[in-house]
């Protein structure tokens, strides 16, 4: 009898499989996928991030600009070094657009910008 497990294998696969690294210029980045929702207008909720501070990014948190909680780790374990940038998925399946993205760095500094609209703009830039 075949196991009811066999399907869910394969779907975890298949979308493990679509977060692929994209190459980005001298530095690579990562598409991170914000599961299990995507909001269904069609809208790219999808940014580059450019860490353009002189400092490392350790962590990325987004929250809804009309007050949601925030999702933190978009990076994982992963790291953004000052010139280079990483691709993320902002989609929470709410369907905003507007968010509020924080970026904490390796020397402890932390920086939030507020109406980043994640439907308007492919590019970010993280400046001091």
């Amino acid at each position: 009898m075949p196991s009811k497990a066999l399907p869910v294998v394969l779907a975890v696969l298949a979308a493990l499989t679509t977060a692929s690294p994209v190459s980005a210029g001298p530095a690579e980045a990562r598409v991170r996928a914000m599961p299990p929702a995507q909001s269904t207008d069609g809208q790219n909720r999808r940014v580059r991030i450019h860490n353009q501070t002189g400092w490392t990014i350790t962590s990325i948190s987004v929250s809804d600009a009309r007050g949601g909680d925030w999702r933190a780790a978009l990076l994982g374990r992963d790291a953004v070094a000052s010139g280079e940038s990483v691709l993320v998925n902002l989609d929470d399946g709410a369907g905003s657009c507007v968010y509020v993205v924080r970026a904490e760095f390796a020397n402890g500094q932390t920086l939030e910008r507020d109406n980043v609209n994640a439907c308007r703009i492919a590019d970010y830039y993280f400046t001091r």
